[in-house]
């Protein structure tokens, strides 16, 4: 168990499970994408150990940019996209693979993805490494994902509480 700020966390995924999924994901991308060099674009700030793991799997050439957009506010999604860092690369004409830590209620990525599209990406994949598919409220094609998991509010592993906890190298999940 770890407390960050005024909340209690349970320990729900370790290190070495969410390693095993990784491994799944990059090889489902090393198959699709081999002889082919695709840039991809990791979300900050959650998901830049997910990114980190990954692509130090991937098995082609391939770019690594950055792009920032929330959502969140506490532990609560706000609805509304915000954007924060934009993406400076030239997409036009490239497969791109979005590098994101969660997709909960799926907004961000459907505020997302037809921003890559009108930048000319050719196409768009999200690899994510953890997907609620109990809070989606929109309809969103996610082709790489390492685990779906319950609604539940969770903290490490690039995820945090208020900008605090994403150093922790195993999952919490909050304890009511």
């Amino acid at each position: 168990m770890i407390t960050i700020k005024d909340k209690r966390f349970d320990l729900f995924i370790t290190n070495e499970q969410l390693q095993e999924k990784i491994d799944i994901v990059a090889n489902k991308i090393n198959k699709d994408y081999k002889g082919k060099r695709p840039v991809l674009v990791a979300i900050l700030n959650g998901a830049f150990i997910f990114a980190a793991d990954l692509v130090r799997r991937l098995e082609f050439e391939h770019e690594i940019h950055f792009a920032k957009f929330s959502s969140y506010e506490g532990m609560d999604t706000t609805g509304n996209v915000e954007q924060l860092i934009g993406l400076t690369a030239d997409i036009k004409d490239r497969d791109v693979i979005i590098i994101e830590d969660i997709v909960d209620t799926g907004t961000t990525m459907k505020s997302v993805i037809p921003q890559f599209f009108e930048k000319g990406a050719r196409s768009v994949e999200i690899a994510v490494l953890l997907m609620k598919p109990g809070k989606l409220e929109v309809p969103l094609d996610v082709k790489y994902c390492a685990m779906e998991i319950p609604n539940e509010f969770i903290v490490g592993y690039g995820l945090d509480y208020d900008s605090l906890g994403r150093n922790y190298k195993d999952i919490y999940v909050v304890k009511e």
